[in-house]
Protein backbone atom coordinates (compact mmCIF):
# COMPACT_ATOMS: atom_id res chain seq x y z
CA UNK A 1 0.00 0.00 0.00
CA UNK A 2 3.00 2.40 1.02
CA UNK A 3 4.66 1.80 -2.11
CA UNK A 4 1.18 2.37 -4.30
CA UNK A 5 1.39 5.34 -2.93
CA UNK A 6 4.77 6.83 -3.51
CA UNK A 7 4.02 5.66 -6.97
CA UNK A 8 1.12 7.50 -7.21
CA UNK A 9 2.72 10.84 -5.59
CA UNK A 10 5.68 10.74 -7.49
CA UNK A 11 3.24 11.15 -10.50
CA UNK A 12 1.56 13.71 -9.67
CA UNK A 13 5.13 15.31 -8.43
CA UNK A 14 6.00 15.09 -12.14
CA UNK A 15 2.69 16.79 -13.07
CA UNK A 16 3.25 19.54 -10.33
CA UNK A 17 6.25 20.14 -10.43
CA UNK A 18 8.53 22.91 -12.69
CA UNK A 19 11.37 20.78 -13.47
CA UNK A 20 14.10 21.66 -16.40
CA UNK A 21 16.50 19.13 -18.04
CA UNK A 22 19.20 19.79 -19.48
CA UNK A 23 18.83 20.39 -23.19
CA UNK A 24 21.20 17.50 -24.60
CA UNK A 25 19.10 14.95 -23.18
CA UNK A 26 16.19 16.96 -24.52
CA UNK A 27 17.67 16.65 -28.01
CA UNK A 28 19.08 13.32 -27.68
CA UNK A 29 22.32 12.22 -29.25
CA UNK A 30 20.58 11.56 -32.67
CA UNK A 31 20.54 15.48 -32.77
CA UNK A 32 23.66 16.56 -31.70
CA UNK A 33 25.73 16.73 -34.69
CA UNK A 34 22.93 19.43 -36.05
CA UNK A 35 23.65 21.05 -33.12
CA UNK A 36 27.59 20.87 -33.68
CA UNK A 37 27.45 21.58 -37.65
CA UNK A 38 25.26 24.92 -36.54
CA UNK A 39 27.67 25.94 -33.63
CA UNK A 40 30.42 25.51 -36.41
CA UNK A 41 28.39 27.85 -38.80
CA UNK A 42 27.87 30.51 -36.01
CA UNK A 43 31.59 30.39 -34.48
CA UNK A 44 32.72 31.42 -38.63
CA UNK A 45 30.17 34.29 -38.34
CA UNK A 46 31.32 35.64 -35.10
CA UNK A 47 34.74 35.45 -36.34
CA UNK A 48 34.53 37.45 -39.36
CA UNK A 49 31.70 39.77 -37.69
CA UNK A 50 33.24 42.02 -34.70
CA UNK A 51 31.75 45.33 -35.28
CA UNK A 52 28.39 46.58 -36.29
CA UNK A 53 29.17 47.22 -39.55
CA UNK A 54 30.72 43.81 -40.06
CA UNK A 55 27.52 42.47 -38.90
CA UNK A 56 25.31 44.21 -41.53
CA UNK A 57 27.61 43.61 -44.21
CA UNK A 58 27.16 39.92 -43.51
CA UNK A 59 23.38 40.37 -43.12
CA UNK A 60 23.18 42.18 -46.09
CA UNK A 61 25.07 40.12 -48.04
CA UNK A 62 23.05 36.71 -47.06
CA UNK A 63 19.85 38.72 -47.37
CA UNK A 64 20.36 39.34 -51.07
CA UNK A 65 21.90 35.79 -51.88
CA UNK A 66 18.09 35.26 -51.11
CA UNK A 67 16.70 37.26 -53.46
CA UNK A 68 16.27 40.49 -51.06
CA UNK A 69 15.69 43.82 -52.55
CA UNK A 70 16.48 46.74 -51.23
CA UNK A 71 13.09 48.77 -50.46
CA UNK A 72 14.20 51.61 -51.96
CA UNK A 73 14.59 50.63 -55.55
CA UNK A 74 10.95 48.86 -55.16
CA UNK A 75 7.80 50.35 -57.52
CA UNK A 76 5.36 47.65 -55.51
CA UNK A 77 5.74 45.16 -52.81
CA UNK A 78 2.88 42.32 -53.02
CA UNK A 79 2.82 38.96 -50.84
CA UNK A 80 5.85 37.29 -50.63
CA UNK A 81 7.95 40.05 -51.60
CA UNK A 82 11.55 40.34 -49.61
CA UNK A 83 12.83 44.00 -48.81
CA UNK A 84 15.53 45.06 -46.49
CA UNK A 85 16.44 48.68 -45.01
CA UNK A 86 20.39 48.99 -44.43
CA UNK A 87 20.51 52.43 -42.20
CA UNK A 88 23.80 53.67 -42.23
CA UNK A 89 25.71 50.37 -42.46
CA UNK A 90 24.84 49.88 -38.89
CA UNK A 91 21.47 48.98 -38.37
CA UNK A 92 19.04 46.46 -40.94
CA UNK A 93 15.48 46.15 -41.15
CA UNK A 94 14.07 42.93 -43.27
CA UNK A 95 10.51 42.30 -44.49
CA UNK A 96 8.92 39.12 -45.90
CA UNK A 97 5.26 39.80 -46.72
CA UNK A 98 2.90 38.06 -45.24
CA UNK A 99 -0.76 36.55 -46.10
CA UNK A 100 -1.67 39.28 -43.50
CA UNK A 101 0.49 42.24 -44.20
CA UNK A 102 -1.51 44.54 -41.44
CA UNK A 103 0.39 42.66 -38.65
CA UNK A 104 4.00 41.73 -38.37
CA UNK A 105 5.69 39.54 -36.63
CA UNK A 106 9.05 40.71 -35.52
CA UNK A 107 12.53 39.59 -33.85
CA UNK A 108 14.90 42.52 -32.81
CA UNK A 109 18.63 41.84 -31.51
CA UNK A 110 21.21 44.38 -31.64
CA UNK A 111 24.93 44.22 -33.06
CA UNK A 112 27.07 46.50 -30.92
CA UNK A 113 29.25 45.00 -28.61
CA UNK A 114 31.72 46.53 -25.97
CA UNK A 115 34.85 47.91 -27.47
CA UNK A 116 37.14 50.43 -27.62
CA UNK A 117 37.06 53.31 -29.80
CA UNK A 118 39.51 56.05 -30.38
CA UNK A 119 39.12 59.59 -29.11
CA UNK A 120 38.92 62.04 -31.81
CA UNK A 121 42.77 62.72 -31.72
CA UNK A 122 44.02 59.30 -30.20
CA UNK A 123 47.49 59.34 -31.36
CA UNK A 124 50.72 60.26 -29.48
CA UNK A 125 54.32 59.53 -28.29
CA UNK A 126 55.49 58.52 -24.78
CA UNK A 127 58.65 55.93 -23.47
CA UNK A 128 59.51 55.13 -27.23
CA UNK A 129 56.42 53.70 -28.61
CA UNK A 130 53.53 55.16 -29.73
CA UNK A 131 50.12 54.87 -28.45
CA UNK A 132 46.26 55.37 -29.42
CA UNK A 133 44.05 57.35 -27.11
CA UNK A 134 40.76 54.97 -26.51
CA UNK A 135 37.60 55.79 -24.92
CA UNK A 136 36.00 52.49 -24.21
CA UNK A 137 32.23 51.52 -25.61
CA UNK A 138 29.69 50.13 -23.19
CA UNK A 139 29.90 48.56 -19.72
CA UNK A 140 32.98 46.83 -19.78
CA UNK A 141 35.77 45.76 -16.98
CA UNK A 142 38.68 47.75 -17.84
CA UNK A 143 40.95 45.48 -16.42
CA UNK A 144 39.95 42.64 -18.68
CA UNK A 145 41.54 44.76 -21.96
CA UNK A 146 45.15 44.79 -20.90
CA UNK A 147 47.45 42.29 -22.03
CA UNK A 148 44.83 41.25 -24.65
CA UNK A 149 46.03 41.30 -28.28
CA UNK A 150 43.82 43.51 -30.26
CA UNK A 151 42.47 44.03 -33.80
CA UNK A 152 41.47 47.32 -35.41
CA UNK A 153 38.53 47.56 -37.27
CA UNK A 154 36.49 50.87 -39.26
CA UNK A 155 35.84 53.45 -41.72
CA UNK A 156 38.24 56.71 -42.45
CA UNK A 157 37.61 59.77 -44.72
CA UNK A 158 40.57 61.74 -46.45
CA UNK A 159 40.42 65.34 -46.62
CA UNK A 160 39.18 65.10 -50.26
CA UNK A 161 36.41 62.57 -48.84
CA UNK A 162 37.82 59.30 -50.30
CA UNK A 163 36.34 56.13 -47.88
CA UNK A 164 38.69 54.30 -46.45
CA UNK A 165 37.90 50.88 -44.75
CA UNK A 166 40.82 49.57 -42.50
CA UNK A 167 40.46 45.90 -40.98
CA UNK A 168 43.93 44.56 -39.57
CA UNK A 169 44.45 42.05 -37.16
CA UNK A 170 42.05 39.72 -37.63
CA UNK A 171 44.59 37.48 -39.53
CA UNK A 172 46.86 34.80 -38.39
CA UNK A 173 49.69 37.02 -39.99
CA UNK A 174 48.65 40.50 -39.29
CA UNK A 175 50.36 42.45 -36.19
CA UNK A 176 48.03 43.16 -32.92
CA UNK A 177 47.87 45.82 -30.91
CA UNK A 178 47.99 45.55 -26.99
CA UNK A 179 47.55 47.59 -23.92
CA UNK A 180 49.79 46.71 -21.32
CA UNK A 181 49.16 46.36 -17.91
CA UNK A 182 51.46 47.29 -14.83
CA UNK A 183 54.09 44.35 -13.78
CA UNK A 184 53.23 42.74 -10.45
CA UNK A 185 56.92 43.34 -8.67
CA UNK A 186 55.78 47.47 -8.82
CA UNK A 187 52.39 47.36 -8.54
CA UNK A 188 51.96 47.18 -5.09
CA UNK A 189 49.63 50.71 -4.90
CA UNK A 190 47.57 49.97 -7.67
CA UNK A 191 46.32 46.30 -6.02
CA UNK A 192 44.89 48.53 -3.72
CA UNK A 193 42.74 50.32 -5.30
CA UNK A 194 38.76 48.98 -6.35
CA UNK A 195 38.45 46.50 -9.38
CA UNK A 196 36.66 49.55 -11.06
CA UNK A 197 39.79 51.93 -11.08
CA UNK A 198 42.67 49.16 -11.46
CA UNK A 199 42.75 50.09 -14.44
CA UNK A 200 40.99 53.64 -15.21
CA UNK A 201 39.40 54.34 -18.59
CA UNK A 202 42.46 56.86 -19.22
CA UNK A 203 44.79 54.22 -18.85
CA UNK A 204 43.15 52.36 -21.76
CA UNK A 205 45.80 53.54 -24.23
CA UNK A 206 46.75 50.93 -27.21
CA UNK A 207 50.79 50.51 -28.18
CA UNK A 208 50.28 51.08 -32.07
CA UNK A 209 54.07 51.53 -32.89
CA UNK A 210 57.70 51.49 -31.99
CA UNK A 211 60.20 51.98 -34.43
CA UNK A 212 61.37 55.92 -34.89
CA UNK A 213 61.97 57.47 -37.95
CA UNK A 214 66.35 58.18 -38.77
CA UNK A 215 65.42 62.36 -38.57
CA UNK A 216 66.87 64.28 -36.08
CA UNK A 217 64.67 67.00 -37.77
CA UNK A 218 61.75 64.71 -36.58
CA UNK A 219 60.73 65.43 -32.51
CA UNK A 220 57.79 62.18 -32.01
CA UNK A 221 59.82 60.09 -34.24
CA UNK A 222 58.18 56.87 -33.61
CA UNK A 223 54.32 58.72 -33.95
CA UNK A 224 55.94 60.57 -37.67
CA UNK A 225 56.49 56.44 -38.26
CA UNK A 226 52.89 55.38 -37.65
CA UNK A 227 52.00 58.21 -39.54
CA UNK A 228 53.46 57.34 -42.45
CA UNK A 229 52.78 53.76 -42.71
CA UNK A 230 48.55 55.18 -42.30
CA UNK A 231 49.61 57.78 -45.16
CA UNK A 232 51.27 54.73 -47.15
CA UNK A 233 48.74 52.39 -46.55
CA UNK A 234 45.55 54.05 -46.48
CA UNK A 235 46.10 57.96 -47.76
CA UNK A 236 45.74 59.39 -44.39
CA UNK A 237 46.79 62.15 -42.20
CA UNK A 238 46.58 62.65 -38.60
CA UNK A 239 43.05 65.40 -39.01
CA UNK A 240 41.21 62.65 -40.57
CA UNK A 241 41.43 60.72 -37.74
CA UNK A 242 37.72 63.16 -36.57
CA UNK A 243 36.27 61.66 -39.51
CA UNK A 244 36.81 58.08 -38.57
CA UNK A 245 34.86 55.31 -36.63
CA UNK A 246 38.17 52.85 -35.69
CA UNK A 247 37.32 49.97 -33.21
CA UNK A 248 39.60 47.55 -31.00
CA UNK A 249 38.23 44.45 -30.40
CA UNK A 250 39.72 41.41 -28.99
CA UNK A 251 41.88 39.85 -32.09
CA UNK A 252 41.02 35.90 -30.97
CA UNK A 253 39.31 33.22 -32.68
CA UNK A 254 36.08 31.57 -31.24
CA UNK A 255 37.11 28.88 -30.01
CA UNK A 256 35.20 24.89 -28.67
CA UNK A 257 35.26 24.59 -24.34
CA UNK A 258 35.55 21.00 -22.95
CA UNK A 259 36.37 18.09 -23.61
CA UNK A 260 33.24 17.64 -25.28
CA UNK A 261 33.38 20.60 -26.88
CA UNK A 262 30.07 21.87 -26.09
CA UNK A 263 30.35 25.18 -25.41
CA UNK A 264 31.48 28.03 -27.53
CA UNK A 265 34.19 30.83 -26.18
CA UNK A 266 34.25 33.87 -28.44
CA UNK A 267 34.12 38.01 -28.36
CA UNK A 268 30.65 39.86 -29.13
CA UNK A 269 28.40 37.11 -28.11
CA UNK A 270 26.51 39.76 -26.58
CA UNK A 271 24.57 40.01 -29.20
CA UNK A 272 25.58 38.70 -32.12
CA UNK A 273 24.89 34.82 -30.85
CA UNK A 274 20.92 36.54 -31.43
CA UNK A 275 21.14 38.57 -34.65
CA UNK A 276 23.10 35.18 -36.10
CA UNK A 277 20.38 32.78 -35.05
CA UNK A 278 17.43 35.19 -35.86
CA UNK A 279 19.11 35.77 -39.24
CA UNK A 280 19.54 32.48 -39.95
CA UNK A 281 15.70 31.65 -38.93
CA UNK A 282 14.53 34.66 -40.99
CA UNK A 283 16.10 33.39 -44.29
CA UNK A 284 14.20 29.53 -43.83
CA UNK A 285 11.04 31.55 -43.55
CA UNK A 286 8.27 30.93 -46.54
CA UNK A 287 4.54 31.92 -46.72
CA UNK A 288 4.66 33.25 -43.24
CA UNK A 289 1.11 34.15 -42.19
CA UNK A 290 2.08 37.86 -40.77
CA UNK A 291 4.70 39.71 -42.48
CA UNK A 292 7.94 38.37 -40.87
CA UNK A 293 10.94 41.16 -40.39
CA UNK A 294 13.48 40.99 -39.00
CA UNK A 295 15.38 44.34 -36.94
CA UNK A 296 19.44 44.89 -36.30
CA UNK A 297 19.77 47.36 -33.91
CA UNK A 298 22.67 49.54 -32.66
CA UNK A 299 24.03 51.55 -29.82
CA UNK A 300 21.91 49.19 -27.15
CA UNK A 301 24.71 49.00 -25.18
CA UNK A 302 25.27 52.61 -24.87
CA UNK A 303 21.36 53.61 -24.32
CA UNK A 304 20.11 52.54 -28.05
CA UNK A 305 19.91 56.36 -28.64
CA UNK A 306 20.51 57.77 -32.30
CA UNK A 307 19.49 57.65 -35.74
CA UNK A 308 20.77 53.50 -36.10
CA UNK A 309 19.17 52.83 -32.18
CA UNK A 310 16.68 51.31 -31.07
CA UNK A 311 15.38 54.56 -29.93
CA UNK A 312 15.24 55.87 -33.52
CA UNK A 313 11.84 55.72 -35.51
CA UNK A 314 13.06 52.90 -37.95
CA UNK A 315 10.81 50.29 -37.79
CA UNK A 316 7.86 52.91 -38.09
CA UNK A 317 9.55 54.39 -40.95
CA UNK A 318 10.29 50.97 -42.12
CA UNK A 319 6.46 49.96 -41.66
CA UNK A 320 5.30 53.07 -43.70
CA UNK A 321 7.21 52.44 -46.40
CA UNK A 322 5.59 48.72 -46.52
CA UNK A 323 2.18 50.30 -46.57
CA UNK A 324 2.80 52.35 -48.99
CA UNK A 325 4.27 50.16 -51.42
CA UNK A 326 1.70 48.10 -51.11
CA UNK A 327 -1.15 50.95 -51.39
CA UNK A 328 -2.58 49.76 -48.14
CA UNK A 329 -4.49 52.93 -46.11
CA UNK A 330 -3.90 52.23 -42.75
CA UNK A 331 -1.44 53.70 -40.48
CA UNK A 332 2.14 52.27 -39.45
CA UNK A 333 1.12 52.73 -35.79
CA UNK A 334 -2.26 50.44 -36.13
CA UNK A 335 0.05 47.99 -37.87
CA UNK A 336 2.85 47.88 -35.58
CA UNK A 337 0.05 47.87 -32.06
CA UNK A 338 -1.46 44.46 -33.50
CA UNK A 339 2.00 42.87 -33.79
CA UNK A 340 3.90 40.34 -31.85
CA UNK A 341 7.71 40.63 -31.09
CA UNK A 342 10.21 39.04 -29.25
CA UNK A 343 13.34 40.93 -28.39
CA UNK A 344 16.40 38.80 -28.86
CA UNK A 345 18.93 39.30 -26.75
CA UNK A 346 20.90 37.10 -24.12
CA UNK A 347 20.75 36.91 -20.06
CA UNK A 348 23.13 36.29 -17.17
CA UNK A 349 24.07 32.25 -16.63
CA UNK A 350 24.44 30.79 -13.34
CA UNK A 351 28.23 31.13 -12.64
CA UNK A 352 29.66 28.22 -11.13
CA UNK A 353 32.30 30.14 -9.09
CA UNK A 354 30.02 33.28 -8.62
CA UNK A 355 26.89 31.92 -7.55
CA UNK A 356 25.77 34.28 -4.79
CA UNK A 357 24.52 37.11 -7.00
CA UNK A 358 21.97 34.87 -8.55
CA UNK A 359 18.45 33.20 -6.68
CA UNK A 360 19.20 29.66 -7.95
CA UNK A 361 15.10 29.64 -8.60
CA UNK A 362 15.12 31.68 -11.16
CA UNK A 363 18.16 32.13 -13.07
CA UNK A 364 19.32 30.73 -16.24
CA UNK A 365 21.54 27.96 -16.65
CA UNK A 366 24.07 27.09 -19.28
CA UNK A 367 22.07 24.13 -21.27
CA UNK A 368 18.83 24.00 -20.15
CA UNK A 369 17.65 25.65 -23.47
CA UNK A 370 16.64 28.96 -25.02
CA UNK A 371 16.05 31.95 -21.46
CA UNK A 372 12.75 33.07 -22.04
CA UNK A 373 12.25 36.14 -19.89
CA UNK A 374 9.09 38.31 -18.64
CA UNK A 375 11.09 41.38 -17.46
CA UNK A 376 14.41 42.43 -17.20
CA UNK A 377 15.79 46.00 -15.90
CA UNK A 378 16.88 46.01 -12.43
CA UNK A 379 15.71 46.66 -8.80
CA UNK A 380 11.96 47.77 -9.26
CA UNK A 381 11.45 46.88 -12.64
CA UNK A 382 12.91 49.65 -13.97
CA UNK A 383 14.02 50.07 -17.53
CA UNK A 384 12.39 47.25 -18.73
CA UNK A 385 8.62 45.64 -20.51
CA UNK A 386 7.30 43.55 -18.27
CA UNK A 387 5.29 41.16 -20.87
CA UNK A 388 1.49 40.03 -20.14
CA UNK A 389 0.98 36.54 -18.90
CA UNK A 390 -1.00 36.37 -21.81
CA UNK A 391 1.92 36.93 -23.68
CA UNK A 392 3.91 34.76 -22.34
CA UNK A 393 1.49 31.64 -22.48
CA UNK A 394 1.47 32.42 -26.35
CA UNK A 395 5.47 31.96 -26.51
CA UNK A 396 5.44 28.76 -24.13
CA UNK A 397 2.90 26.91 -26.01
CA UNK A 398 4.76 27.93 -29.16
CA UNK A 399 8.03 26.39 -27.64
CA UNK A 400 5.66 23.57 -26.39
CA UNK A 401 4.11 22.65 -29.64
CA UNK A 402 7.64 22.63 -31.53
CA UNK A 403 9.22 20.85 -28.58
CA UNK A 404 12.03 23.45 -28.32
CA UNK A 405 14.31 23.37 -24.76
CA UNK A 406 13.33 26.53 -22.82
CA UNK A 407 13.95 27.88 -19.34
CA UNK A 408 12.86 31.01 -17.81
CA UNK A 409 15.11 33.35 -15.00
CA UNK A 410 16.36 36.49 -13.86
CA UNK A 411 19.48 38.28 -14.33
CA UNK A 412 20.42 38.37 -10.75
CA UNK A 413 19.19 39.36 -7.58
CA UNK A 414 16.63 41.61 -6.71
CA UNK A 415 19.07 45.17 -6.23
CA UNK A 416 22.20 43.10 -7.10
CA UNK A 417 22.10 44.13 -10.58
CA UNK A 418 19.96 44.04 -13.78
CA UNK A 419 20.45 44.40 -17.58
CA UNK A 420 18.34 46.37 -20.28
CA UNK A 421 17.29 45.48 -23.63
CA UNK A 422 15.41 46.83 -26.68
CA UNK A 423 12.20 45.04 -25.75
CA UNK A 424 10.94 48.32 -24.13
CA UNK A 425 11.28 50.04 -27.06
CA UNK A 426 9.75 47.84 -29.35
CA UNK A 427 6.43 47.47 -26.77
CA UNK A 428 5.87 51.18 -26.72
CA UNK A 429 4.53 50.84 -30.25
CA UNK A 430 1.85 48.87 -28.12
CA UNK A 431 2.91 45.33 -29.54
CA UNK A 432 3.12 42.47 -26.71
CA UNK A 433 7.16 42.02 -27.02
CA UNK A 434 9.05 39.42 -24.27
CA UNK A 435 13.04 38.94 -24.02
CA UNK A 436 14.31 35.70 -25.52
CA UNK A 437 17.63 34.07 -26.16
CA UNK A 438 20.61 32.15 -24.69
CA UNK A 439 22.22 32.91 -21.85
CA UNK A 440 26.14 33.82 -21.59
CA UNK A 441 28.65 33.25 -18.93
CA UNK A 442 31.56 35.85 -18.45
CA UNK A 443 29.05 38.18 -20.16
CA UNK A 444 30.91 41.94 -21.34
CA UNK A 445 33.70 40.40 -20.75
CA UNK A 446 36.46 40.34 -23.66
CA UNK A 447 35.51 36.02 -23.96
CA UNK A 448 32.14 35.23 -23.54
CA UNK A 449 30.61 31.82 -23.08
CA UNK A 450 27.68 29.63 -24.27
CA UNK A 451 26.49 26.57 -24.60
CA UNK A 452 25.82 25.24 -28.46
CA UNK A 453 22.09 23.55 -26.89
CA UNK A 454 21.36 26.95 -26.34
CA UNK A 455 22.72 28.49 -29.09
CA UNK A 456 20.32 26.08 -31.31
CA UNK A 457 17.52 26.07 -29.40
CA UNK A 458 17.09 30.11 -29.83
CA UNK A 459 17.47 29.96 -33.48
CA UNK A 460 14.34 26.99 -33.28
CA UNK A 461 12.31 29.49 -31.37
CA UNK A 462 12.54 32.17 -33.45
CA UNK A 463 12.10 29.98 -36.72
CA UNK A 464 8.91 28.75 -34.76
CA UNK A 465 7.65 32.76 -34.12
CA UNK A 466 8.39 33.67 -37.80
CA UNK A 467 6.13 31.08 -39.05
CA UNK A 468 3.70 31.49 -36.47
Amino acid sequence: MTQEKKSINKKLEEKLFYKKESSWTEYGPKNQKKIFDFAEKYKDFLGQCKTERLCINYAVSALEKKGFKEIEKCKSLKKGSKVYKDIKGKSLVAAIIGGTAEKISLVGSHVDSPRLDLKPNPLYQNAEVSLFQSHYYGGIKKFHWVNTPLELHGVAFTKDNKEVDIHLGGKPEDPKFIIPDLLPHLAKDQMKKEAAKIIEGEDLNIICGHIPVNDPDIKDKVKFNVLKYLNDEYGLIEEDFICAELEFVPAQQPVDIGFDRAIIAGYGQDDRVCAFTSLMAFLEVQNPVNTAVLYFSDKEETGSNGDTGAESFALLNFTEEILKLMEMDISPFRVLEKSRALSADVTGAMDPTFSSVNDPQNVSFLGKGVSIEKYGGGGGKYSTNDAHAEYMQFIRSLVMNHSIPWQTGENGKIDVGGGGTIAMLMSRYGMDCLDAGPCVLAMHSDCELTSKADVYSAFELYRAFFHN
